[in-house]
């Protein structure tokens, strides 16, 4: 994603932590820079969003908002990989800020210690260039991809169940959005369901590497596909996703 600000320079500090990046061929100094210079909303930090955060964090954007509710339960620690056995019962979002902020200090991390839901989605995301969706509830879910329809940013949309992942990358006035996928909501989709932690950072991975992409332009991004995984059997598929003309949330995009 094409970014018009003025872009910051590189400390020299800056400059070694991310060489081994910066020579990926096509990357270099001018996508650093715009990583330093970007803001970047997750959704609901957790055993996908907290990867998320943990990679970009380390990739060096340079502002990350985030928000994750309630407090950290020993079912947690299978997949939240930035929280810890001697936090349980304190609030995620305190300890999710003060790792990211030990692995990279040089960033900004805001820490919000709530949801996302309708009525707070607009205010949530007004400020950020690029929107991960980690959020496991179609409720939450529904009220991010409503919110970036309407303030016009790209959404990373992560999802995972048992051994099973998708990614897609939905960017107002080019991709439908996630209503056009879920026309309704899943009947069977609860806030409980099983987990393989490392399922979680495979697809947190992938969407750490897509956000990164559409804040740089580097690469091609997954708009208008959805990439499904099957870890069980290690089979992939991409799937074109179509745009629902009628939608009630995209259609005047």
């Amino acid at each position: 994603m094409d970014n018009p600000r003025r872009l910051p320079p590189l400390t020299s500090e800056e400059q070694e932590i991310y060489s081994w990046q910066m020579d990926i061929s096509g990357f270099g100094e001018v996508a650093q820079q715009k990583l330093k210079a970007a803001t970047v909303f997750i959704s609901r930090v957790g055993g996908v969003g907290g990867l998320v955060a943990q990679q970009l964090a380390a990739a060096g954007v340079g502002r990350l908002i985030l928000a994750t509710g309630g407090s950290l339960r020993p079912s947690d620690l299978n997949r939240q990989l930035l929280q810890s056995h001697a936090k349980i019962g304190q609030p995620r979002i305190d300890n999710l800020v003060e790792k990211l902020h030990s692995l990279n200090p040089r960033i900004e991390i805001i820490g919000h210690a709530e949801n996302v839901s309708d009525s707070n989605a607009l205010q949530l995301i007004s400020n950020a260039d690029v929107i991960v969706d980690a959020a496991p509830l179609f409720e939450e879910r529904f009220a991010i991809n409503l919110a970036a329809v309407s303030l016009g940013k790209p959404m990373v949309e992560c999802a995972m169940y048992a051994l099973e992942a998708t990614i897609t990358t939905f960017i107002p006035g080019l991709t439908g959005c996630l209503a056009c996928l879920y026309p309704e909501t899943p009947p069977t989709w609860t806030r409980r369901f099983p987990v393989l932690g490392a399922v979680s950072g495979t697809v947190a991975c992938l969407g750490a590497v897509e956000a990164v992409k559409l804040l740089t332009s580097l690469g091609t991004n997954l708009s208008g596909t959805l990439l499904k995984m099957d870890l069980g059997t290690m089979e992939f598929r991409r799937l074109r996703i179509q745009r629902d003309p009628h939608c009630p949330v995209c259609k005047a995009c």
